[in-house]
């Protein structure tokens, strides 16, 4: 319930999140983007992916984060979604395992959403997000689109909006994210993401 001083209480066992909106609705100039070579790393359009593959990956890259909107979803609705043809997948590969993922979706006309976009903990803060967002540019605006957005919220990284920011996404909006946690409906353990605070509702402790 909201409170006289502006604050609103969350329900036990749920997790709330300010979320943003970004988009870049230019597409990037050549050479905008510069990005080294980088031995033992690749880039590259997974084609057909395979469901198992893709959810160790999601949860490898996403789990720290909190990520549970594709996997409530169930193995069947998933499968569907990722052999969508709308459905783009991406993936950093490190010595020929892959340790990131950039998933497009092109549901409309000419708009793409970046639905995720991310590394595995390990290769935080050593290029590799921009390693991945350079050519992904490239490729989104070549289908061609007038609009490239996403949505980023307080649980990712802290600098994800300042990535965002300086590959010429805009923020246009902000939502307030409210959702059961997933540590508690049993999609992670519940020492995942300790930077979360964990409420369990009465009798879930």
């Amino acid at each position: 319930m909201p409170l006289s001083d502006g604050f609103t209480d969350i329900p036990p066992g749920k997790i709330a999140a300010i979320a943003t909106i970004l988009e870049r609705t230019e597409p990037p100039r050549p050479g905008e983007f510069a990005v080294e070579d980088r031995p033992g790393w690749r880039f590259a359009r997974v084609e057909r992916p395979d469901l198992d593959w893709y959810v160790d990956l999601l949860r490898r890259v996403g789990s720290h984060h909190l990520w549970y909107q594709r996997l409530i979803q169930g193995e069947e609705a998933i499968a569907r979604k990722i052999a969508d043809p709308a459905t783009v997948i991406h993936a950093l590969f490190v010595d020929g395992r892959a340790e990131g993922i950039a998933e497009l979706d092109f549901p409309e006309d000419r708009v793409a959403e970046l639905v995720y976009f991310g590394v595995t903990p390990g290769l935080v803060g050593q290029g590799a997000a921009r390693f991945m967002m350079a050519p992904l540019l490239d490729f989104a605006f070549a289908e061609p689109v007038d609009r490239l957005w996403l949505h980023t919220n307080t649980i990712d990284h802290p600098r994800a909006i300042a990535f965002y920011r300086r590959f010429g996404f805009v923020p246009v909006r902000q939502m307030l994210e409210l959702a059961d946690d997933p540590r508690l409906t049993g999609l992670f353990p519940r020492e995942t993401a300790p930077q979360v605070p964990l409420f369990p509702r009465p009798g879930e402790e």
